[in-house]
């Protein structure tokens, strides 16, 4: 088995891009995917989950030139789990998606 995802999804904020030594571009940017079913009474259900992806790269210098705040995009790239220990020294868990292709899709 692989370690992939596959997202579609709105951009919830404009990215964010930081450029690193040696020019390396790091992108962060939330997509929002929606979901839509129906309870056994007939009542629709829609449920929203906002997930967290970070680019590397040349896929960082994609989004930072053409992804913004709504953009309809498509991400694959892997699942990964990392933590920290925040200023107050409580450890904070985070899963994102790295991502490695984006297509850009809608208008």
């Amino acid at each position: 088995m692989k370690n992939t995802v596959q997202l579609i999804g709105h951009v919830g904020q404009d990215p964010e891009v930081k450029s690193l030594e040696g020019g390396k571009k790091l992108a962060n940017i939330s997509i929002a995917t929606n979901e839509v079913y129906y309870k056994e009474n007939g009542d629709k259900v829609e449920k929203t989950e906002w997930h967290r992806v970070t680019a590397w790269g040349k896929t960082a210098e994609i989004i930072e030139k053409y992804v913004t705040k709504g953009k309809e995009i498509a991400i694959e790239g892997k699942l990964t789990h990392r933590s920290y220990d925040d200023k107050d020294g409580v450890k904070r868990f985070i899963t994102e998606v790295v991502a490695n292709e984006v297509l850009l899709l809608g208008k």
